[in-house]
């Protein structure tokens, strides 16, 4: 009782504060019993079905239809724009169809050597930072010098100075790193902040579609491309995210089996931790990018992401992330392992818990080097 007496305390007096008002900071003073009346019925355990292959399929089909419309799906036509020579390995500007609706820019890296090759989908963070996208996990080249300095910031800012695109790439992997819509070149013109976020995702919800669905059909659609080149093991193709990335990276893993094994870095938690009245999630923001309609009524997040199971996951948190309260951290992963272990997969389902704020450290990153290795039967070059 002791441990959630501040959490209780700012509560009460919240809700003292604003006696005789229904809107409680940015919550509906009855989010409570919103809270309460979640039971996640499809929940692995919860549903009625009870053969795992069956429920998995079932759970994926109602996550997909909470995330339609799809966009129209065309021919990847992927062309070679530019590249650069690199220490072991090229970095190639691309474009390429995510969609019928959007023809994007991305960054492939490809080692040196003889393939097919192991190969990860790195998806960007959110970060309320709008400029870059796929610079945020590959070194650009070829950009102006703003470019240049902004994502060498980001790299330090978040990744602690290292590109995870480069430093997978050095080890021997194909490297896939795309804007999501709204970042980088698939950015607008005018100068880009949440409002701006906002208005985009009210946009998209008045003509029939979410702004976080969309980015999870580009993300399946990113990891259909990698599996389709030429050069990539399709049995080892592998995905990987940090912040907004790493929901990312657990939601392509649930939504497509084009991806064999995942690693999410600071973005797993429940409900019900994440809907107070003092945590980050109830301002809105970054929560657009990530929201997916009515999935609630169904599954929560590691529900979601136990659609995965038995494909290997390994999951990292810091104690210090004041996003992600730990409590509800630790009460995911095990749900998650539950999950896993009843399908006697619990050997494919790792969780670290780092002395770390919302952060992407060499530490965490050689430990995503190292599970990849191993769950892909793959020599750790280690360049």
């Amino acid at each position: 009782m002791l441990k959630h007496y501040p959490q209780w305390l700012a509560i009460v007096e919240a809700e003292q504060a604003y006696a005789g008002y229904e809107v409680l900071n940015n919550m509906p003073a009855f989010y409570q019993q919103l809270k309460q009346s979640l039971t996640y019925p499809l929940a692995w355990g919860n549903a009625p079905e009870k053969d795992f292959n069956r429920w998995r399929a079932q759970a994926r089909e109602k996550l997909l239809e909470c995330m339609q419309p799809a966009p129209p799906q065309a021919d990847f036509d992927m062309k070679v724009i530019e590249s650069e020579q690199r220490e072991g390995y090229t970095a190639q500007k691309i474009v390429f169809n995510v969609s019928g609706y959007s023809r994007v820019p991305a960054y492939l890296l490809v080692p040196e050597g003889k393939g097919p090759f192991p190969a990860v989908l790195l998806l960007h963070d959110h970060g309320a930072h709008f400029t870059i996208g796929k610079e945020k996990m590959v070194r650009p080249f070829n950009v102006s010098e703003t470019v240049m300095q902004d994502a060498d910031d980001w790299a330090v800012r978040c990744y602690d100075g290292q590109y995870v695109g480069d430093f997978l790439a050095r080890n021997g992997y194909v490297v896939l790193a795309v804007d999501a819509l709204f970042w980088g070149e698939r950015g607008r013109k005018e100068y880009a902040d949440y409002d701006a976020q906002q208005a985009l995702s009210a946009n998209l919800l008045q003509m029939g579609m979410s702004f976080g669905s969309l980015i999870a059909w580009d993300d399946i659609r990113s990891a259909e491309f990698l599996s389709s080149l030429p050069n990539v093991d399709k049995e080892k193709v592998g995905t990987m995210g940090f912040s907004m990335g790493a929901h990312r990276a657990w939601m392509t893993m649930a939504a497509t089996d084009a991806v064999k094994a995942g690693a999410a870095v600071c973005w797993m938690n429940t409900t019900d931790s994440l809907m107070t009245l003092t945590n980050n999630q109830n301002k809105g923001g970054s929560a657009y990018s990530m929201i997916i309609p009515d999935i609630r009524r169904y599954m929560d997040y590691p529900h979601v992401a136990s659609i995965a199971c038995p494909k290997p996951m390994l999951f990292t948190n810091g104690t210090k992330d004041k996003l992600f309260p730990i409590e509800g951290v630790k009460s995911a992963y095990e749900t998650m392992r539950q999950v896993w272990e009843s399908q006697d997969a619990g050997e494919h389902f790792q969780t670290k818990i780092y002395d770390l704020p919302h952060f992407c450290s060499k530490e965490i990153q050689q430990a995503i080097l190292d599970f990849f290795n191993k769950e892909f039967h793959v020599g750790n070059i280690n360049k």
